[in-house]
């Protein structure tokens, strides 16, 4: 995100995160206060992932999505691995994503964070 704001907005999420762990209504305050600098960006990858976390955080209360595996192994081609991680990494992990979008690998690991969302909202 390009917004001071927004960035000031994602470093107090992490802040929070890293201290408190994973404060479900504070996260999802957060994220809904971060969403419309998303908006006003125009960068609607990036305003979906944000809500598709808050209701995926408000429906399980806690953040049930891995962190997305750079690629996949040779021998399983078809199969790309997700990273073990916690609940509170991977959303960390999700956050740093947000900082820089013209990062293409950040883009695509959005990409993975809001598809691995909407598919787990679908299933549940």
């Amino acid at each position: 995100m390009k917004n001071p704001k927004a960035q000031k907005l994602i470093d107090k999420i992490q802040r929070d995160l890293m201290r408190n762990g994973l404060v479900i209504n504070t996260l999802v305050e957060d994220l809904k206060q971060l969403r419309p600098f998303a908006i006003e960006e125009e960068n609607p990858l990036l305003a979906k992932v944000i809500r598709l976390a808050f209701e995926h955080l408000e429906a399980t209360n806690s953040f049930e999505i891995p962190i997305p595996d750079d690629e996949p192994l040779e021998e399983n081609e078809d199969q790309a691995t997700a990273i073990e991680s916690s609940p509170q990494e991977s959303l960390d992990y999700l956050l740093s994503l947000m900082h820089d979008t013209s990062i293409k690998n950040n883009v695509s690991d959005l990409r993975e964070y809001s598809s691995a969302l909407a598919e787990f909202a679908e299933d549940n």
